[in-house]
């Protein structure tokens, strides 16, 4: 296992050669990025059957989308922009000074060496989708892989030795005790995805050395089924959404706000889809299992309580088959959960499984009154085609992002920025905003040749010539 002298000895072989190099030209760092691309295009195979190892049985289709193609379009997207994030952005000088020759810019820099920790759920994704601005902006970077995805894992440190010089990338596997030393390095950022109450000590760790950290976390992201919404479209919808990776994915729905006199009507269509998309769920390929049985017997923990607590449960399980059997993995049934109480665990934690509270309302000002009382989610889904109603749910909540008509898919959408807010995470990346996210803004303003403060009575000695260029600059 790496240890923690280990570690810095990386870190300090990545942040010699950084400033060995100097700052990294549009070529270096196009071609970081083209041989990303080709260590995922080039193994995709052996990398989509070892994480179907991890996940005891994964849909090669879910895996060559969400993780392979995810990360390519992401890591493609800053290829193809790049020149154009690099360009030194001109600001405007106030007057008079700009009317004298003076200018102001801001140029990007990259910030050193990123340290990046991973997680399971996407575990060729969630390394690789960052390395788009992390690269773009120019620097070099550490990644701890997470112990929960083994075979994935272990692969990735593998290839990208083949593919990297470990001066500008490497992977690193290793327990919760790696992981905590290498929250301690002293990077120029730190970015971790994970789970909140880890979030908080990864940030307690930067801390130490006042390292900037993006933190992408997780949290309950509502569903909002509104006026008018088409349930048949919304059902069939968040079925395929909730099922990707059997719910482990940040941004799943977590909970479902509908009408009360559509209640019933929504649970029959939700029934329909799956049975159209999941007609078996124990032996279909395309119907995820739990990563493990830790994470398996906390969801059945979840369940249990709700139950305790006199839930209404409702399995969705079409062709009636035994889950309580399996040899080789952890499924579940999505299981619904009808207006559960505040006070069970289901409302009080992140799911992240094929678990899906449903909760009734008559107006819109309760739900809006409920998720503005609780945490800040990762993302809020809103069903409907009545624009009045969406742009009171966007004027009056705080997510770190929205789709409408649909779940997850924002984050698809290279262009815009991803990441949380308040209890969801801090920072952002994808695009532009990942670019200058892992780059160094830097300021630069240059004088013009007049000396404008003397000109101005603005030098000492001050005189009453001062006195009236202030009373002319302090006005309302």
């Amino acid at each position: 296992m790496i240890v923690s002298t280990e570690l810095q000895t990386l870190l300090a072989c990545q942040q010699r050669a950084f400033r060995k190099q100097g700052l990294p030209d549009a070529n270096v760092r196009r071609g970081r990025l083209t041989r990303a691309i080709a260590l995922l295009a080039d193994n995709q195979q052996i990398l989509c059957d070892a994480m179907s190892e991890d996940f005891h049985g994964r849909s090669l289709h879910q895996s060559l989308m969400m993780d392979i193609y995810g990360a390519i379009a992401s890591l493609k997207f800053s290829h193809d922009h790049l020149t154009e994030w690099m360009k030194t952005e001109k600001r405007q000088v106030q007057i008079p000074l700009g009317l004298f020759g003076a200018s102001a810019a801001i140029r990007y820099q990259p910030k050193g060496v990123v340290g990046a920790i991973s997680t399971w759920n996407f575990p060729a994704w969630v390394p690789f989708a960052p390395l788009g601005g992390i690269f773009a902006a120019g620097n070099r970077c550490m990644i701890k892989l997470s112990e929960h995805s083994p075979h994935t894992s272990l692969l990735l440190e593998k290839l990208t030795g083949q593919y990297f010089d470990q001066e500008e990338l490497v992977m690193i596997n290793g327990d919760m005790h790696v992981g905590e030393a290498f929250s301690r390095l002293a990077f120029d950022h730190l970015l971790f995805t994970g789970a909140s109450p880890v979030g908080k000590k990864i940030m307690s760790a930067a801390a130490e050395n006042l390292v900037p950290v993006t933190l992408e976390l997780g949290g309950k992201s509502p569903v909002i089924i509104g006026r008018n919404a088409d349930l048949k479209q919304a059902a069939s919808r968040l079925a395929v959404g909730k099922a990707i990776n059997a719910g482990q994915v940040c941004l799943s729905p977590d909970y479902i706000f509908v009408k009360e006199s559509s209640l019933n009507e929504l649970i029959a269509e939700l029934e329909r889809a799956f049975e159209k998309h999941f007609p078996t769920m124990l032996s279909n390929p395309d119907y995820g299992s739990v990563i493990n049985r830790q994470h398996y017997s906390r969801l059945m923990n979840y369940l249990d309580d709700a139950k305790n607590k006199n839930a209404e449960i409702w399995e969705i399980n079409p062709a009636r088959e035994n889950f309580s059997q399996q040899k080789n993995s952890y499924k579940m049934p999505i299981t619904l959960v009808i207006n559960p109480s505040d006070d069970m665990l289901i409302m009080q934690e992140e799911i992240f499984g094929p678990i899906v509270p449903i909760k009734s309302y008559h107006h819109i000002d309760e739900v809006i009154e409920y998720i503005t009382s609780h945490p800040n989610p990762l993302a809020l889904y809103y069903f409907g085609n009545y624009q009045p109603e969406l742009e009171k749910v966007l004027n009056n909540t705080i997510s770190g992002g929205v789709t409408v008509n649909d779940v997850i898919q924002h984050v698809g959408c290279e262009d815009l920025p991803f990441g949380g807010v308040g209890a969801s995470g801090m920072g952002q990346y994808h695009g532009i905003e990942g670019f200058k996210t892992f780059s160094h803004a830097r300021s630069v303003y240059k004088q013009s040749r007049v000396n404008i403060m003397s000109l101005a009575g603005l030098s000492p000695p001050y005189t009453s010539k001062t006195i009236n260029a202030l009373k002319r600059m302090i006005k309302k």
